[in-house]
């Protein structure tokens, strides 16, 4: 199990949310490209960076910012936010600092079309699934479809996507502790990777998360981490240490 630290971008700043509302943001004032090389030094083998901005308008809204993380560390990042046609996947597939794209609202409106990249390019495009009361959100969190997250996930099976990134919208940004049931449930459902998000808290989350593998016998890829960070409630090498 990894610990990804998390980098969302909005209007170039580095922000975190309260479960998704752009209206209720808590901007940092350290720029995203320092805040890349502290979690860089930390340990951190890979930055998640979401284009928030992107994600609402259906296009990248941040790019000198990305190109400034990119720039700035000797890690890959994976990123998401916006991506929603080929050109734009294209876009960040160039760059060989991108470890994966992130593709969410399309992965619903359109999966045939992640399945198609997934093919061209193996082991580097993720699914990203943000769920609210089981239900798929799209569009930056703002439509809720009726479509549940496992029954989204299962279409990708054997489609050669290189992970589900899973986010609890209820619980992100909140510091509540992650839906710890409702992610092993998914990892259980299907044969694809499982990457946890939303809602961690403090170094027992991880330890929540490790116990909950023992118990079920089910491995998480990794786990996302972005405000407990930033508040200090979870240090980084901590974290590491933990997952390891």
């Amino acid at each position: 199990m990894i610990i990804i630290p998390a980098i969302d971008l909005k209007g170039g700043s580095c922000v975190r949310l309260k479960q998704g509302r752009m209206d209720d943001d808590t901007v940092y004032t350290e720029p995203p490209a320092e805040v890349a090389g502290r979690w860089e030094a930390g340990g951190a083998g890979l930055i998640h960076v979401v284009d928030l901005d992107g994600a609402i308008g259906g296009e990248p809204a941040n790019l000198s910012a990305i190109k400034e993380i990119i720039s700035a560390v000797n890690i890959p990042i994976e990123i998401g936010g916006g991506i929603r046609d080929r050109a734009t996947a294209e876009k960040y597939l160039a760059y060989p600092e991108v470890k994966r794209i992130i593709l969410g609202t399309i992965a619903h409106e359109d999966p045939e079309f992640v399945k198609a990249l997934a093919g061209e390019h193996p082991g580097r495009i993720a699914v990203g699934i943000d769920a609210k009361d089981g239900k798929v959100a799209t569009k930056g969190w703002v439509n809720v479809t009726d479509v549940t997250a496992t029954e989204l996930a299962k279409a990708f099976e054997d489609a050669g996507v290189a992970c589900i990134i899973y986010t609890d919208i209820s619980r992100d940004g909140m510091l509540t502790g992650p839906n710890v049931g409702a992610t092993m449930n998914l990892a259980e459902a299907v044969k694809i990777p499982v990457i946890a998000s939303g809602g961690m808290s403090t170094i027992d989350d991880v330890k929540e998360f490790k116990k909950a593998e023992l118990g079920r016998g089910v491995r998480l890829e990794g786990i996302i981490v972005g405000k407990a960070l930033y508040s200090g409630s979870i240090d980084l090498k901590d974290a590491i240490s933990e997952a390891r």
